[in-house]
């Protein structure tokens, strides 16, 4: 593990570009399995996932060549081979689900390992994976530590899912761009990387209608080809550099081509006293004195923050919000609609002098405005948490050390570096 080491206290200032966001890049990644033309990616983001996933790709066989400075990725899966007995996708790595649908599509099987799993957001169920493998006419079995998925050729079929996972989403797109016939999708995830997702399939030649919709409809095609495509800047990745900028009473402008996607965040930066100005393709936030957490309308109720599927507030940028609501004079609530293992880390804001009171596994309450003073805290296993640790200690003045901060690499390529660009004291340090 890695540990970051942060001496807080000064503004942060400055200009960045987003690197593309991780959760468009992986399911696009495991999507260019689907075709055997050769495919180029502008960019690639120099991410822990994605050179696992790149290793993957050379163990079966594919041609892969990378360059990270440029950020332009060629593939080509033309001489691609797949084993279950002798292939293995990584456990530790929860995208590697959005595998199975190719190899099936390619191979006729797959095979998953028993334990996958990604960050630590509670218990990430792989059923609505299994449901939609089976509604396409796939066969599962269970094995030694591992399930073992047949197809003798994909058959489209209409589904409603219980939930509107992303993953779970892309999966069935997945499934259905080759399949026998048009499938639909009820309850479809529609954030703004599943539409990026879905512009990259059909960049392809998959035909999808209803993108950016709660229903998705595919016609199934014989087959995929190949093609070039732009990532666009993540947005997680713009939000948390305008909210660095404003808890450390600076200003950080990030380019941001999609400020349609904003308006719900800006209002939610707007509860702790933050304006957001989106202008010429770029964004940053304007604090007018220390942040202030506004009071509602209607007496006697807390400000409220609330994050679950798209078009709400993404569950992903919740750790950001809390950060903010730590630092601001006032009280706000925090609910979490999605995982129910997503807020037991906020006991760690404790040893900066921090309040949050957890109401249940969904929903804290944070007493903002309390003296603060660096500490030494550990993060869990989830990339905004350890960021958000990192906005405090980047706010109070002195030496704070966030311990196992590694799940931060998993998502943005050069983040210390770009921190210190800003004009921040941090460096990585390496751990046990």
């Amino acid at each position: 593990m890695a540990h970051l080491i942060v001496h807080g206290g000064q503004p942060l200032t400055g200009r960045i570009v987003p690197s593309a966001n991780k959760n468009a890049v992986l399911p696009i990644l495991c999507a260019t399995l689907l075709t055997s033309e050769p495919v180029r990616l502008i960019g690639i983001p120099e991410i822990t996932d994605v050179r696992k996933l790149l290793e993957i790709f050379r163990t079966l066989g594919s041609e892969v060549e990378v360059d990270y400075t440029t950020g332009v990725l060629d593939l080509h899966h033309g001489e691609t081979q797949f084993d279950p007995q002798r292939h293995h996708l990584p456990e530790e790595m929860r995208s590697s689900i959005m595998l199975v649908p190719p190899l099936l599509a390619r191979f006729g099987v797959a095979r998953i390992e028993n334990d996958v799993k990604g960050c630590t957001l509670g218990v990430r169920e792989i059923d609505p994976h299994v449901e939609v493998m089976e509604r396409f006419g796939c066969a599962v079995e269970r094995s030694s530590g591992a399930l073992i998925i047949r197809s003798e050729g994909l058959q489209a079929n209409h589904h409603w899912l219980d939930y509107a996972s992303v993953t779970t989403t892309e999966n069935f797109v997945l499934c259905a761009a080759l399949a026998h016939g048009t499938s639909t999708l009820t309850n479809a995830a529609s954030e703004p990387h599943v539409q990026e997702f879905c512009a990259f399939m059909a960049m392809l030649g998959a035909q999808i209608e209803g993108i950016g919709t709660s229903r998705l409809t595919v016609h199934g095609v014989r087959q995929l080809g190949g093609g070039t495509f732009t990532f666009t800047e993540d947005f997680h990745e713009a939000v948390t550099f305008m909210a660095l900028g404003a808890i450390t009473g600076g200003s950080i402008a990030v380019k941001n081509s999609a400020p349609e996607q904003f308006p719900l965040i800006d209002r939610t930066f707007a509860k702790f006293g933050v304006q957001v100005v989106h202008e010429g393709g770029w964004s940053h936030t304007i604090v007018d004195g220390p942040l202030r957490v506004k009071e509602p309308f209607t007496r006697n109720i807390l400000q409220k923050v609330e994050a679950a599927p798209w078009p709400y507030l993404p569950v992903d940028l919740l750790p950001i919000f809390v950060a903010l609501g730590v630092k601001a004079e006032g009280s706000a609530m925090f609910w979490n609609k999605v995982y129910d293992g997503a807020m037991g880390w906020t006991s760690e804001l404790s040893k900066f002098g921090g309040h949050a009171f957890m109401a249940d596994p969904h929903r804290i309450v944070t007493f903002g405005g309390k003296p603060l003073t660096p500490a030494e805290v550990d993060s869990p296993y989830i990339i905004r948490v350890a960021i958000a640790l990192l906005m405090l200690a980047a706010s109070i003045p002195g030496r704070s050390v966030i311990r196992h901060a590694s799940p931060v690499r998993r998502a943005h390529p050069r983040f210390a570096e770009n921190v210190r660009a800003l004009g921040a004291q941090i460096e990585w340090v390496e751990g046990d």
